[in-house]
């Protein structure tokens, strides 16, 4: 992806240059930070966000480039979302960015700093170990961040014999308040779980509450679960200003939208509230037939309704941007999804209509881009607007870009998942890309970036990405099972490469770097040491 976007972006530079700061807040002072992850949605959903993107796309693979006969498939319909597209232009985007290809690993990943093989956690059902380090306890112990979560948490493991949620809780983590909830998929919009830590409970207990009705601007009272969410993150931020305007926070935001509901009848998808939607949205679903505010969906099919859920998550992410705006500028907001958009092979469940050609066996759940490649941009004081970066990055460097945002030092070394030990952080700063214009901050042939899945939907399936700037294998089960691909030529994983026989004369110096075989060497002993699939080849 990084060399045709880079090139889409380089053609757009009148309008997507550096033009300056996003505000103009007291850089003295310490910034507040907001963290905002969707769920579910991948970049081929949000593709207005980066423009020209798709249009770069076509003419690669189109007579002109590779000649693909389905490149038709490459200019799709993305959802609407125009408060995404505004805030992207605002702030830098991060237009290579990988996270796991499932919700928990990749949230295990940005709370630790730790790629999934360090975590433990590869699938939708794992606990992450209470042992482990946190970015947020660090933020609070050495910069003194008020520090609170809202929405899915989706880390502490299932619901379950032994006993519910084993793993880490939002207290174990550092967080002052939890208001949300800790399963993986809410039962619907209108009837979830509404679960809360606060100073009244101990660090790994919890209790639930009633549903509350809450309203935003322009939104009618409802229990509709993101608008009563954003409600809760809008008190809480308006609280801490009120109560001490010089004390920094912290704030995780975790949309459940776009993920499918956890009942299945009349769909699993839903049918957002009316007044969260534009004018698009709307008709579309209208159209179709679906109940707003409900699970009937009428004749709406998976890619309308997933386009509609985008698009309401979209319309309330602007409620919690403007309070936060009209609050305290001196306010780091960093948006990113949890992983790439679903295709589960199953009636209104397949959900990608946009940007990639080949869809089946692919999407969340796999190591291919379109389960791994999610949007990110990052917005605050001192970032320029307007700002493309196409380095290899990953949802784990979160853990020390948010550190460095506080002024604070990421340690080298972390807690392993017993708590004996320590492992070196996976997370490198993206510090030099937003203040400095670096490029990347690895290395291009050596330096990599992970993603990891062991998908229980197809009986247990594992997969493993490694990437550096140019070249990406993809191993199933065995990292001597991989496709090779280069990214710069093929971005959407169409064209697999010729691999060699052997990888003798990888270390000695008879390859180098220049030849497409030594990055494949390079990168499935990555795989073969570094990633969960490392157990496996011992």
């Amino acid at each position: 992806m990084k060399l045709t976007i880079q090139a889409t972006f380089t053609l757009a530079a009148v309008f997507l240059g550096m033009s300056g700061c996003s505000n103009n807040a007291d850089a003295s002072s310490p910034p507040n930070i907001l963290l905002v992850i969707s769920d579910d949605i991948g970049m081929d959903v949000t593709t207005d966000m980066y423009p020209g993107l798709i249009d770069g796309l076509v003419e690669q693979y189109g007579p002109s480039g590779h000649n693909h006969p389905n490149v038709g498939e490459i200019d799709g319909r993305p959802a609407s979302t125009p408060v995404l597209d505004k805030f992207a232009g605002q702030g830098m985007r991060f237009a290579n960015v990988w996270a796991h290809p499932f919700c928990s690993p990749t949230r295990a990943t940005i709370l630790t700093g730790l790629y999934a093989a360090k975590t433990k956690v590869t699938t939708y059902a794992d606990a992450l170990s209470s042992k482990h380090t946190s970015f947020v306890q660090i933020l609070k112990d050495k910069a003194g961040y008020s520090t609170a979560v809202f929405g899915k948490w989706h880390m502490a493991g299932l619901p379950g014999k032994p006993v519910d949620y084993p793993g880490m809780k939002p207290k174990q983590a550092g967080f002052d308040l939890f208001k949300g909830n800790l399963h993986a998929a809410i039962n619907s919009y209108w009837d979830y779980d509404y679960q809360i830590q606060d100073d009244k409970t101990p660090a790994d207990q919890w209790r639930t509450e009633p549903m509350p009705v809450k309203s935003l601007p322009g939104i009618a009272p409802t229990n509709y679960a993101p608008v009563v969410k954003i409600a809760d993150a809008i008190e809480w931020i308006t609280a801490r200003e009120k109560e001490n305007p010089d004390k920094p926070w912290f704030a995780w935001v975790a949309f459940n939208l776009s993920h499918a509901t956890a009942i299945q009848r009349p769909s699993a998808m839903a049918v957002p509230n009316a007044d969260t939607l534009d004018a698009a949205s709307y008709e579309e679903m209208k159209a179709c037939g679906g109940t707003f505010g409900s699970n009937s969906v009428g004749s709406c099919s998976g890619e309308a309704l997933n386009r509609a859920m985008t698009n309401s998550m979209d319309t309330i992410f602007g409620k919690l941007l403007d309070a936060v705006d009209s609050l305290d500028p001196n306010t780091y907001v960093i948006y990113i999804s949890d992983n790439g958009t679903p295709m589960y092979g199953r009636p209104n469940l397949d959900f990608i209509d946009n940007m990639y050609i080949t869809r089946k066996d692919r999407g969340k759940g796999t190591a291919y881009e379109s389960g791994a490649l999610v949007p990110m941009v990052v917005r605050g004081p001192r970032i320029a607007a307007d700002a493309v970066n196409n380095g290899s990055t990953h949802v784990a460097d979160l853990f020390s870009t948010i550190l460095e945002l506080a002024s604070l030092t990421p340690p080298k070394q972390v807690s392993d998942s017993d708590g004996a030990g320590t492992v070196p952080l996976d997370a490198v700063s993206l510090a030099p890309a937003l203040f400095e214009n670096a490029e990347t901050v690895r290395d291009p042939n050596t330096g990599y970036i992970l993603t990891e899945t062991e998908n229980l939907m197809t009986g247990g399936t594992k997969m493993v990405g490694a990437q550096n700037a140019a070249y990406k294998v993809v191993c199933t089960g065995s990292p001597d099972n991989c496709r090779f691909y280069n990214l710069v030529d093929d971005p959407l994983e169409e064209y697999p490469l010729e691999k060699p026989e052997s990888c003798t004369g990888y270390t000695d110096g008879t390859w180098m770097p220049a030849s497409p075989q030594w990055h494949y060497c390079r990168l499935t002993d990555v795989v073969a040491t570094h990633s969960f699939l490392s157990e496996d080849k011992k």
